[in-house]
């Protein structure tokens, strides 16, 4: 049986979920266009989780832009901290600083360092970076909110090869066990690491997970779960306002999405895990993602 929606929480609608989808296609230009700027960044990655942080930051997060310290906040945590432009590019859009700062990123005197850096950027919550250590982080933060009596939860978004680190399970195990029905951990399974396992044939490469085995790991760990097709709106929104799952438990999406989703000739390919666009291969992305070069 389903859980009921959060409280006061109603279905998206259609006009909502378009917007949303709008949201997240600014994000992939956006992060394309600050790649190609910057000569430098990752690019598949951020474009497999741009839907997950356009519902996130759009629609789901309680947050205030123009308080970012607000202490009653939700947090989130991007522990796939090597995906840190298109975090940008969902702040930007959504008030944090302006779109324009987003032409800065990965300079050296930059607010918005290649990974996230929490003393320079105000809306940040966690510095990340090494992979594997954002849920630890969350996990104490989803503590230190219960023992001051806060009403909010904390997010995590994990890439599915940085779930390949033992300091994942080790938090994973301490949340249930602390019963943190306010954590949630959304898993980016694009299914392609940085350079996957070989596969037998020149080229290929093998994903960081089979198709059933981390999904059945996060139950393990007795956290309630949800899959989803990560790139479905109706489907994201939906699981992020059933939260929590189940009372007592913490809550895991499992968002089964595509490495370079967006940009045809990136989608599943290891090799744009992080690589910048030719001035040919930035034109045709715009022209993908509908917008002028």
């Amino acid at each position: 049986m389903q859980p009921s929606l959060a409280s006061g929480a109603t279905p998206a609608a259609a006009e909502e979920l378009a917007a949303l989808r709008e949201f997240a296609r600014r994000i992939r230009v956006e992060t394309i266009r600050a790649v190609m700027h910057a000569k430098g960044g990752h690019v598949g990655g951020p474009l497999s989780a741009a839907d997950l942080l356009a519902a996130l930051y759009s629609r789901v997060l309680r947050i205030r832009p123009a308080e970012p310290g607000w202490p009653e906040r939700d947090r989130f945590i991007l522990s796939k901290g090597h995906s840190s432009i298109a975090l940008y590019a969902a702040m930007a859009l959504r008030g944090f600083f302006p779109i324009a700062e987003l032409a800065t990123f990965d300079a050296i005197d930059s607010r918005l360092q290649g990974h996230p850096d929490m003393t320079r950027l105000p809306g940040l919550d966690m510095s990340t970076g090494s992979l594997g250590m954002g849920l630890s982080a969350g996990v104490g933060m989803a503590i230190g909110a219960k023992r001051l009596g806060r009403d909010l939860r904390v997010f995590v978004l994990l890439g599915d090869g940085e779930c390949q680190e033992g300091e994942v399970w080790e938090a994973a195990f301490i949340a249930e066990r602390y019963r943190l029905d306010n954590l949630v951990a959304v898993i980016d399974f694009n299914k392609l690491q940085q350079y996957g396992w070989p596969g037998g044939e020149p080229g290929v490469r093998l994903p960081p997970w089979r198709a059933e085995e981390l999904a059945e790991k996060w139950r393990a760990f007795g956290w309630a779960l949800a899959e989803i097709d990560g790139h479905e709106m109706a489907e994201i929104v939906g699981a992020l306002e059933r939260l929590p799952f189940e009372a007592g438990r913490p809550s895991a999406i499992v968002a089964h999405t595509v490495k370079g989703r967006g940009v045809s000739f990136m989608e599943g390919r290891f090799t744009w895990h992080t690589r910048v666009p030719t001035t040919e291969e930035f034109a045709a992305a715009m022209a993908e993602l509908g917008e002028p070069a």
